[in-house]
């Protein structure tokens, strides 16, 4: 074996070499540990410099925000699994504060508050993040409110018409089509340029997969995102799960574009909320509330408003929903709502089970925005349409204690059944702007006065078809002037007088096995056009 000699001068090269290449860092980190922890919540000694809302981070990758700076102790709120931390467990400070993830990939996802995809389609790919708590825009960057947000719903549309930009409060009862309500309006966004954010706060997942499905059914998915803090989650993915949804709306705003968000609701994030103050030991208020509960709610409605465009013309609408227990709308949370936004939506019950859907009181709903937020077309129909159901909510009441009316009493009543017989509209299936105009101005100007109550859904939908059809130049015309101009009704006028003589009641209208038949007419009266004539009511 041949010996191997080393000479000192390679030994001293190798370690020059070496020693330039070496470098020693000293790094400082604040280490804390766990004293308590429970229900999502943990106290922790040792970090004498971590800041409000800073993400700290427990062992297994668990993590957390500083929510109480105490004198010898922090309070942090868990966002993962809290059941993971044990007391004495190590905890670092981040120095970050809470961040969301955004982008346009995030749309048609289903993800948790932190961004994570719970829909099985595979992890997003994004790099921009945006803090989950940001100022609202300031007074100079904004602007009023002039642009409308279709929902597709009559009743919404023309009497508390929604701006782009706006906060509209929904309110009322469980099971009243608060979410349907707002679910029809993230569908008519569908195809548009208006980007939607649904956060569903302490639901059911057997109500948010239906909610997913009738999004996807409608093709709405594709400029959605679905923001998931259900009942089974903790209090703190819930009470941050707004803030989150809102973060990733702005994230459109914020580069010129319009959003949507809805909160699905705010009354579950109140009661969240109240969960973690408690035990984090702050001093409870009204209803065991936080005193800082309308602030809560105040700063995260009020990230939501239409910007100049010196800061990006964009806009953000929100629609907040909250649940009233036996239709006390006058409840500590239902009223900071109320006063924070920009108008409210009311589900009453009552006409929620006498069939009319949506179930609007319109007496109690109101828009602040209101007409600034219509076309020129809705409005005049919807200034009429407001006075006649105002004045046959009169007369109704008025009837109740007679019968001894006069013929212009009766002539009310007769058309006030129409105007809300109108208004009914079933779940997920929206209209246009142009057609809600034209049914609206049809029922105003007495057009449906002869048609029996009965028959007046059906008659409102073949209608349509005859619109879609031979007279597809009205809806044209409305939709590209936004105007109801004089020869725009008269051409509605004739397109009724066409349509009502081909129109056949239900009396003589024949089902043969569960098939509706339509006799046969002369050759020369005209003839509904085929697509009319399938459709049903």
């Amino acid at each position: 074996m041949p010996e191997i000699t080393i000479s000192s001068n390679d030994i001293a090269t190798i370690l020059e070499k070496n020693s330039e290449s070496f470098s020693i860092s000293l790094g400082l980190e604040e280490i804390g540990h766990v004293i308590d922890t429970g229900d999502g919540i943990a106290s922790v000694d040792g970090l004498p410099c971590v800041m409000a809302e800073e993400m700290v981070q427990f062992p297994n990758d668990v993590y957390g925000m500083v929510m109480n700076l105490e004198r010898d102790h922090v309070g942090v709120i868990v966002l993962g699994d809290y059941s993971k931390i044990e007391q004495g467990d190590m905890v670092k400070r981040t120095g970050k504060v809470l961040q969301v993830p955004v982008g346009d990939a995030f749309l048609g996802r289903v993800v948790t508050p932190l961004g994570h995809p719970i829909d099985g389609k595979g992890p997003i790919a994004t790099e921009e993040t945006m803090l989950v708590e940001t100022d609202s825009p300031g007074i100079m960057e904004r602007e009023s409110v002039s642009t409308p947000l279709q929902t597709g719903l009559k009743g919404v549309d023309a009497m508390t018409a929604i701006g782009r930009g706006q906060r509209e409060l929904i309110v009322g009862d469980r099971q009243t089509g608060k979410t349907t309500m707002a679910v029809d309006a993230i569908i008519n966004q569908a195809g548009g340029d208006v980007k939607c954010v649904y956060v569903a706060i302490g639901q059911k997942m057997s109500t948010i997969a239906n909610v997913v499905a009738a999004l996807e059914e409608a093709d709405a998915m594709r400029n959605t995102v679905v923001v998931v803090a259900s009942a089974s989650d903790s209090a703190p993915l819930q009470y941050i799960a707004p803030f989150a949804g809102c973060s990733m709306a702005e994230f459109f705003r914020n580069r010129g574009e319009d959003a949507l968000i809805v909160y699905d609701d705010l009354y579950k994030h109140a009661v969240a909320y109240r969960e973690i103050s408690l035990l984090l030991r702050r001093p409870p208020g009204r209803e065991a509330f936080p005193g800082d509960i309308f602030y809560l709610h105040s700063r995260l409605l009020e990230r939501a408003a239409k910007v100049n465009p010196d800061y990006g013309n964009g806009s953000l609408t929100a629609l907040p929903i909250v649940e009233t227990k036996q239709g006390d709308y006058s409840a500590y949370i239902p009223t900071n709502l109320v006063s924070i936004t920009d108008g409210q939506i009311y589900l009453e019950p009552e006409l929620f089970h006498q069939g009319f859907r949506p179930a609007i009181n319109v007496g109690l709903s109101v828009s602040r925005v209101g007409g600034k937020a219509q076309v020129p077309a809705m409005k005049k129909v919807a200034i009429k349409l407001r006075m006649e159901l105002a004045q046959y909510r009169e007369v109704a009441s008025f009837a109740q204690l007679t019968t001894d009316l006069d013929k212009a009493t009766l002539d009310q009543l007769h058309r006030g059944e129409r105007l809300a017989e109108i208004l009914k509209q079933p779940q997920h299936a929206t209209l246009t702007m142009d057609k809600q105009v034209c049914i609206m101005w049809a029922a105003v100007n007495g057009h449906l006065d002869d048609i029996a109550l009965s028959d007046i859904a059906r008659f409102q939908n073949e209608w349509f078809g005859l619109l879609d059809g031979p007279f597809a130049d009205i809806g044209k015309t409305i939709m590209g002037t936004g105007d109801l101009s004089d020869d725009t009704a008269a051409r509605l006028v004739e397109s009724f007088d066409a349509f009502k003589a081909i129109f056949l009641p239900s009396s003589e209208v024949k089902i043969v096995d569960g098939r509706r038949v339509v006799p046969p007419v002369d050759d020369h009266e005209t003839r509904l056009p085929t697509a009319a004539v399938g459709a049903e009511a």
